[in-house]
């Protein structure tokens, strides 16, 4: 086939050295880590690419938005003296400078707004809504749009409408993103076909599918069908698997008078090729040819895609030399996914000659190309390779990105080098690039695994303050509290707690089940009963086996009065969700003794593996 199989040996184009010299120090503050700066000046740095007449203004209110965020009036005020002047241009570059960071985009867009002689324009709201909306914080979408409408009319739109579904989509809540259609004409918005077909796209691409199939039965009458509408369709049912639903729709498209395009030819063989029929995906090459549609550089990608995930190499560049032969050059997203394939089964030096060619091709790499090497290299824990192959981005132009900066930093941290992933952290934000939640998370954690507590605290308040906290992220934060306490910080953990309180993060069940089952757990019995008694006057009511472990844990202090009140908020709570507190209390204990039973079979099954090497047999062993 005309390419190598030689893993062992890196490209000779990318011989890879140790760490250079780091021109950028790290300052460490109280013998640890902490939320570091690079000590360089601007002159200095070299990655400043987009640096222009807002530059230097957005990174002086970025930095005063991260120091007050939590602190409004000093917040106001730090701004105002800061000698900013709000303009056209600068509330963009400031709100995308603040990337995930919702909150603290939110609190300039709010003190903007108040700066005389400064009106916020069509794209701050656009770019506000689209945070928001990435937030999940609909009310203030719409308590936002209602003040467009107040405001400035011509700003509401149907665009405006369609990020709204959008989000409303990804979040799964299909029936407040069915709402969105209706609510427009109050707005003085009429939904037309295209916005009709932009809600079936949203559903279609969220995983709710059947939803929009319905919806479109529906609208049938209202919203005459476009070959947009079908393609959506096509494409979810692929997306799901569901192929015979597919070409149902295929079906209904001829009947409709459309002859189905490129694109629906090209979702139907991503839905083929998905399932892993590739023999039906050939035949549907065939029939493209028949019907006079040739097929595409995306066509051909599709089946290198699937075939690479196969670890079918060898086809997948027969296709790659089949495809060239046609008339159809490969592209940059060919080109990214045979690497992709390559590096992923550990044949990296193939991915650097591909690498080569794509340049010499005259293909520009891009972040995502690189990205699959950096991934094999971590995979192989070639730290020192991944830096250098960043270097190498940036010499020919192309800028490292937030996922190959989570690669790098991920690495460092699993090898110990918290102080490397550190300079790696400064060196991206001095780049412009905010860390997202995925960055956080990765520190974090790292700064756990080597125990430096302190900057794990401050690097999670700092994710806190940022709007960052959700839902998924409560593995983080209980194994954060547990280390602490494990570690007697019982103050520590009690001042991360007191910030995701104050910062008004929207605590459920879960969340303070995992704060009071820690303090529980490390013997902080009567603390854990403050909490939950917190917790109840939040209107939050505790899991029956929450309810049944403090009792417990109360018996044994003979502590009754507290134990008294617990019992007597539960009792009511319980009344006021038409529940009996005996019934209530009987589940609590019984998932309690599961839950001891299932611990104590986990050691004894541990305890075993040990015993026995490590789950080996004991002939291995004899």
């Amino acid at each position: 086939m005309g390419y190598s199989q030689n893993t062992d040996q890196v490209h000779p184009n990318h011989r890879l050295s140790n760490f250079g010299d780091k021109n950028c120090t790290i300052s460490e503050r109280r013998g640890g880590f902490g939320l570091v700066r690079l000590e360089s000046n601007r002159e200095n740095c070299t990655y400043d690419q987009n640096y222009d007449e807002f530059s230097a203004d957005v990174e002086k209110v970025y930095r005063i938005l991260r120091k007050f965020h939590s602190r409004v009036p000093k917040l106001e005020l730090a701004l105002q003296e800061s000698g900013v002047a709000v303009r056209s241009g600068l509330t963009e570059r400031v709100l995308n400078r603040c990337g995930d960071a919702g909150n603290l985009g939110y609190r300039f867009f709010v003190w903007a707004s108040k700066q005389p002689g400064y009106r916020h324009s069509y794209e701050v709201y656009k770019a506000m809504i689209k945070i928001l909306g990435k937030m999940r914080q609909f009310g203030a979408v719409w308590a936002l749009i209602e003040e467009m409408r107040r405001e400035n009319p011509q700003f509401v739109s149907p665009y405006v409408f369609v990020v709204l579904m959008r989000r409303f989509a990804s979040a799964r809540m299909v029936k407040k993103a069915i709402e969105v259609l209706d609510e427009m004409p109050k707005y003085g918005c009429e939904p037309d076909e295209h916005v009709f077909g932009c809600l079936l796209d949203a559903l279609c691409k969220n995983g709710s599918v059947k939803e929009a199939a319905s919806l479109f039965e529906d609208m049938r009458i209202r919203f005459t069908p476009t070959l947009k509408h079908f393609t959506s369709l096509l494409y979810g049912w692929c997306r799901e698997g569901k192929l015979m639903e597919a070409k149902y729709v295929l079906v209904q498209i001829r009947e409709a008078g459309f002859e189905p395009d490129i694109v629906v030819y090209n979702n139907l063989l991503t839905g083929y090729a998905a399932a892993g029929k590739m023999v039906d995906a050939y035949d549907l090459l065939k029939e493209m040819r028949r019907k006079e549609c040739e097929p595409n550089v995306m066509s051909f990608t599709t089946l290198i895609q699937a075939l690479c995930a196969k670890k079918k190499m060898e086809e997948a560049m027969r296709v790659f030399f089949e495809m060239q032969s046609c008339g159809c050059p490969a592209d940059a997203v060919t080109y990214t996914t045979l690497i992709s394939g390559f590096c992923k089964w550990g044949k990296i030096s193939k991915g650097y000659e591909l690498l080569d060619n794509m340049i010499q091709q005259g293909h520009i790499p891009n972040p995502m190309t690189y990205l699959h090497i950096m991934a094999a290299h971590e995979k192989k824990e070639e730290l020192e390779e991944c830096i250098e192959l960043m270097e190498e981005m940036r010499k020919i132009g192309c800028t490292p990105d937030l996922n190959i900066y989570n690669i790098v930093i991920r690495l460092a941290c699993k090898l110990g080098e918290i102080k490397e992933g550190v300079r790696v952290w400064n060196e991206m934000e001095a780049t412009g690039l905010s860390p997202g939640l995925d960055t956080f998370v990765i520190m974090i954690h790292g700064f756990l695994s080597q125990r430096c507590l302190v900057e794990a605290c401050e690097f999670f308040k700092e994710m806190v303050g940022r709007g960052l906290l959700s839902a998924p992220q409560y593995g983080t934060l209980k194994e954060l509290l547990n280390s602490l306490l494990r570690a007697e910080k019982l103050e520590m953990s009690k001042d991360v707690w007191s910030c995701i309180m104050t910062k008004g993060c929207d605590l459920n069940v879960y969340a303070w089940t995992i704060w009071i089952h820690a303090l529980f757990s490390n013997g902080h019995v009567k603390e854990a009963c403050s909490y939950c008694l917190d917790m109840m006057d939040a209107g939050v009511m505790p899991q029956p086996d929450t309810f049944a472990k403090l009792m417990r844990g109360l018996r044994k202090l003979y502590n009754r009065q507290i134990a008294a009140e617990i019992t007597e908020k539960v009792r009511k709570m319980a009344a006021e969700r038409e529940m009996t507190f005996k019934m209530y209390k009987r589940r609590g204990e019984r998932n309690l003794k599961e839950k001891i039973k299932e611990a104590k079979d986990g050691r004894k099954r541990r305890a075993r593996r040990r015993r026995w090497g490590g789950g080996h047999g004991r002939a291995n062993i004899l």
